[in-house]
């Protein structure tokens, strides 16, 4: 789903989806194997754009409908990251090394691996440029070149990572930091933030807060610690139903939520990190931390700012119904890098791809798409070392749950899904 193949970093791959095809369960019975990385060949009846989680399955999807070589996947990356491990990984309860495959061990067999990136869509061509000038077409584009994360937009990142105390879950450059962080906190401010911009898995940023409340209980330093979880937004969480578990939880713990307050400067020399009062533009505070976790603006690929596939904000433009682009029939998006109103998770992607996969096929046979992506998405909410809360909604914010149980209450069944069952499904089963 993203241009550095990185998988969304909400990890609910729709439970209703595995349980109710055990068919898809089924593991390759070739198991892994090595794509051929290929120079590019100048046309494809399928071209994808993005090794991450959506790149990956539509290749695999797309390889059923029209043989496997006469699809192709470009992505630079050699290596394929499941990144919703990385709240895990941040948080000690997982090593890094799990999150990550060989890209090559991930796409297809027999489907074309161009390592190389896109510079430019030409969709009035039916073609795109990569490096080098190369110009690969198409009959059929699908589009899931991801999110671009933005530290530099944060005066004093990238560079402030060089110094201890201050972590990123979102970067697997910054995510081990996390960890250390977490681990050589003494005493003082714990903050973790939230942007300004619209995010991939929005629930992560709270939920390495809940995991270093959890560890400093366990390791006597809680009663040091003042959390502070300091949002852009109005709103804990944009479900009622779960925001309302959520509250409860952080007066259970005694964690304190600003609103409305936008991190834009790192003096990571000086342990400070200023605010923007966003109801009050222009006025800051400035806190001292002792442990700080930035999750960081994002915004679309470069390439497709001021694309013909873009609207005016970058986001590929597509029906939020069929996913199908608004003005080019043959052109399809998926995952982060759509302006779909919902939620940016590898469960989103993990929907999208069974109304994509429709959605082309009705359009390769000259048919009207009739499949409709109802927004679902999906947010494992870890709130402790054995306990997450399931969210699980549509394009209306209602919850559109799996399990006949509340599942706004923290459950350890459900942490043991995100932990072990999910990442299982993810690489033998979604990617396949």
């Amino acid at each position: 789903m993203s241009a550095i193949g990185v998988a969304s970093s909400c990890s609910c791959l729709h439970p209703g989806v595995w349980l109710l095809k055990p068919g898809m369960q089924k593991m390759s019975s070739l198991g892994l194997h090595t794509a051929a990385r290929c120079a590019a060949r100048s046309y494809y009846e399928v071209l994808v754009l993005g090794g991450g989680a959506g790149g990956i399955t539509m290749s695999a999807r797309m390889k059923r409908k029209v043989g496997a070589g006469n699809v192709a996947v470009v992505e630079p990356s050699e290596t394929h990251y499941y990144q919703p491990l990385w709240t895990l990984v941040g948080g000690g309860a997982k090593q890094l090394a799990a999150s990550a495959r060989p890209t090559g061990s991930v796409i297809p067999n027999g489907v074309e691996w161009i390592q190389s990136r896109v510079t430019a869509l030409d969709p009035d061509k039916n073609c795109v440029w990569l490096e080098n000038d190369t110009k690969v077409s198409y009959k059929y584009l699908i589009i899931a070149l991801g999110i671009t994360l933005h530290y530099e937009k944060i005066k004093g990142l990238p560079e402030g990572f060089h110094h201890p105390k201050i972590g990123s879950n979102y970067s697997v450059h910054t995510v081990e930091k996390t960890w250390k962080a977490l681990q050589d906190f003494k005493e003082g401010n714990a903050i973790f933030t939230f942007p300004n911009t619209p995010v991939k898995c929005a629930g992560a940023p709270q939920k390495i807060m809940y995991l270093s409340e959890a560890y400093w209980r366990k390791t006597g330093k809680r009663s040091k610690a003042n959390i502070m979880f300091n949002t852009s937004l109005g709103v804990i969480f944009g479900v009622k139903k779960y925001a309302d578990a959520l509250l409860e939880i952080i007066k259970e713990r005694n964690i304190a939520v600003n609103y409305k307050r936008n991190l834009v400067e790192v003096r990571a020399d000086k342990q400070e990190a200023v605010f923007e009062n966003l109801d009050k533009p222009g006025e800051t505070e400035v806190h001292q931390y002792g442990m700080l976790h930035v999750t960081p603006p994002m915004g679309p690929p470069a390439v497709l700012i001021n694309s013909p596939v873009s609207d005016a904000a970058g986001w590929v433009d597509v029906d939020k119904e069929t996913l199908q682009h608004k003005k080019y029939p043959n052109v399809f998006g998926i995952g982060d890098c759509t302006n779909l109103p919902t939620s940016k998770t590898a469960a989103a992607v993990a929907a999208q791809s069974g109304v994509l996969d429709q959605t082309i096929s009705l359009v390769m046979k000259n048919q009207l798409p009739t499949k409709k992506y109802d927004g679902y998405t999906s947010c494992p909410l870890v709130t402790g070392y054995n306990k997450v809360i399931l969210a699980e909604f549509d394009y209306d914010a209602q919850p559109l749950e799996t399990f006949p149980i509340d599942q706004s209450k923290e459950r350890v069944t459900m942490y043991h899904m995100k932990a072990d069952m999910m990442p299982f499904l993810y690489w033998n089963a979604l990617l396949k």
